[in-house]
């Protein structure tokens, strides 16, 4: 799959054209902007919730479609808050894997699903 390199740059635009258009910006502050983040990844978690690992790893072909849509508004969200406080969230996930990669080196947490502080 190509994926654009500004991808992130378009659907920020289109979301930010989206919410212009319906006057949605009075209410898209941080706060709402965060709080909705955490509404729409609770809506995510719906979908595995009581699952075993196997079945939430063989989710029907219509559940999948469920938590794709999920995970868009989520993103979507995201996307929106980030660019109401100025961040290109693109950036700050790369710099995040580095810091990352300084917390969790390959030959201590390789295979461990230990936090950074214990390893």
């Amino acid at each position: 799959m190509t994926k654009s390199t500004d991808s992130l740059d378009v659907l920020t635009e289109q979301v930010a054209r989206f919410a212009a258009e319906r006057d949605w910006d009075q209410f898209h502050n941080p706060k709402n902007l965060a709080m909705a983040v955490a509404a729409e990844a609770g809506e995510l978690l719906e979908h595995f919730q009581w699952l075993t690992p196997r079945q939430a790893e063989s989710l029907s072909k219509k559940e999948r479609e469920d938590v794709a849509l999920e995970c868009a508004d989520v993103l979507l969200y995201l996307l929106r808050l980030c660019d109401r406080l100025g961040i290109d969230l693109a950036s700050a996930a790369r710099r995040k894997l580095v810091l990352n990669a300084r917390k969790y080196p390959v030959e201590k947490s390789r295979g461990r699903a230990t936090k950074y502080n214990k390893l």
